[in-house]
């Protein structure tokens, strides 16, 4: 390794972020997370969700795609607990996990420059 001329600073630097570092458990768990997250289809179905909570058919109908393909991707949010979802009478509503989930969505297109 070449000499940067600040080896004692990068070094503590190093130690101080390994001490820092989540389990390695919790590191799966927020990689899987992105990644559920980061699939197109599933993303537009968190900004729908962000307007408060809804059943498939009308998952569906503001973001498009078949009830069949919405309810595969509304499977691996929820299985990454990232939305949840309750009874009310025959329909299935699904929501937000948390407001946690609106945070990150706004800190991504604040960070993108994009609107919401």
């Amino acid at each position: 390794m070449q000499n940067c001329g600040h080896e004692e600073e990068h070094h503590l630097a190093a130690q101080r972020a390994a001490r820092n570092m989540p389990e390695e458990e919790a590191i799966l768990r927020v990689s899987a997370a992105f990644k559920a997250i980061s699939e197109p289809s599933r993303l537009k179905i968190l900004f729908a969700l962000r307007h408060g909570e809804m059943c498939v058919y009308h998952i569906v109908e503001a973001v498009g795609g078949t009830q069949s393909a919405v309810s595969h991707q509304l499977r691996i949010l929820k299985d990454n607990r990232i939305i949840k979802s309750r009874r009310d009478g025959q329909n299935i509503v699904y929501s937000l996990a948390d407001e946690h989930i609106v945070a990150v969505l706004e800190l991504a297109c604040s960070h993108l420059k994009c609107e919401l």
